[in-house]
């Protein structure tokens, strides 16, 4: 079974930088679009970016655009999301996300797209 562990979250300032790993084991990670995905206290869980297999297409929720990057190295079996100019709104639950079916564009938003799921790394964004 395909088993993903985040890392990197912290407190960090508004307007600092973050990134987010999320290693991937069982399965090599090419065989999955992978997607990341924040949840905070009372909010429902929101799409923040998606990379696909190769890592040639790359999409974001319209709240980050331009702020984060998704990458992948997959020779490393790692997805990252780097996160610049954070806003205390940024702050939530960071959860990585893997789907080993064809990526097909906004379907790709959507939590029930994916098969496996991290446990989650905590971002906290001060003012």
């Amino acid at each position: 079974q395909v088993q993903l562990v985040e890392s990197g979250g912290g407190l960090v300032q508004a307007g600092g930088s973050l990134r987010l790993s999320c290693a991937v084991s069982g399965r090599t990670v090419s065989n999955y679009n992978m997607g990341w995905f924040r949840q905070s206290p009372g909010k429902e869980r929101e799409f923040v970016a998606v990379i696909n297999k190769g890592g040639g297409i790359t999409k974001y929720a319209d709240s980050v655009k331009g702020r984060f990057t998704i990458s992948r190295d997959n020779a490393k079996n790692t997805v990252y999301l780097q996160m610049n100019t954070l806003k205390p709104e940024d702050t939530a639950g960071y959860l990585c996300a893997a789907d080993g079916g064809p990526y097909t564009g906004a379907a790709n938003f959507k939590s029930q797209r994916y098969d496996y799921w991290g446990q989650g790394t905590q971002v906290t964004v001060s003012s």
